[in-house]
């Protein structure tokens, strides 16, 4: 460990982990052994960080030149073995970003400068290219894969092997490669106390936007009409008005 580091009471590190000048830990975190942090990286409160793990390595990025970018993670998360988090860049947020009380399991990697929500669990294997966005409440099965600047929308849900090149919206469950929508994630919605009529609204939102056949635009100013009352609904709306990339369909 570097004498620079600054560890806050009750961190502990294990054997052979290496831990970076200008890295600090928050009070309560464990980190196992063979784990590697590195750059400026801030770590919160009561975080398990398991072996073979590197947070706050260089980008993947062959235009990054050294610039001082860093590393963000919230409270209470666990990091599977060998889970890898880069540092941002200069041409984006210039931080990667990752929230509060996250499931990150083995071998799952973030590239340069993703902003992660809270809440989330990324199952084996999953990657996220650089500067992706994922909301809160996500879930995404093993070996899902994400395109760079795709955004994932809060309460959202992907099977196993999915492969995501445009933004997947709130609620909405895909699969396959290339993904596709298939439904939305009442069960997920039930579990987080989101009512029964407002899950019959977001249903009814999703028939609309991907079961009536209609247009973008004009399942955009159905949308509209069903966000009154609805604020799941008027979440939706907001996130199809805000894609750049295009939402799957």
């Amino acid at each position: 460990m570097h004498p620079g580091a600054r560890l806050a009471p009750r961190v502990t590190v294990g054997a052979y982990s290496i831990v970076g000048e200008r890295v600090e830990v928050g009070e309560g975190t464990w980190i196992g052994p063979h784990v590697v942090l590195d750059g400026r990286t801030r770590i919160g409160r009561d975080n398990r960080i398991y072996q073979f793990s590197s947070i706050g390595a260089p980008p993947q990025d062959k235009k990054y030149a050294g610039e001082d970018t860093s590393v963000e993670i919230g409270d209470g998360n666990t990091i599977r073995e060998s889970v890898t988090i880069n540092r941002g860049t200069t041409r984006d947020a210039g931080v990667t970003r990752v929230g509060d009380d996250n499931w990150i399991m083995a071998c799952v990697h973030f590239a340069h400068d993703c902003q992660v929500g809270s809440h989330c669990i990324f199952a084996n294997n999953c990657g996220l290219a650089g500067h992706v966005h994922v909301g809160d409440w996500v879930i995404l099965g093993g070996a899902t894969l994400v395109h760079q600047f795709v955004h994932i929308g809060a309460h959202s849900f992907t099977g196993m092997g999915t492969y995501l090149s445009q933004d997947l919206p709130p609620f909405v469950k895909a699969a396959g490669n290339m993904a596709r929508p298939y439904g939305i994630n009442s069960e997920g919605l039930r579990r987080r106390g989101v009512a029964a009529e407002d899950i019959a609204r977001i249903r009814r939102a999703y028939r609309t936007l991907y079961r009536a056949g209609l247009a973008l635009e004009e399942a955009k100013r159905q949308l509209a009409e069903q966000a009154a009352g609805c604020a799941e609904v008027g979440a939706l709306l907001e996130f199809l008005e805000r894609s750049k990339r295009g939402v799957i369909r």
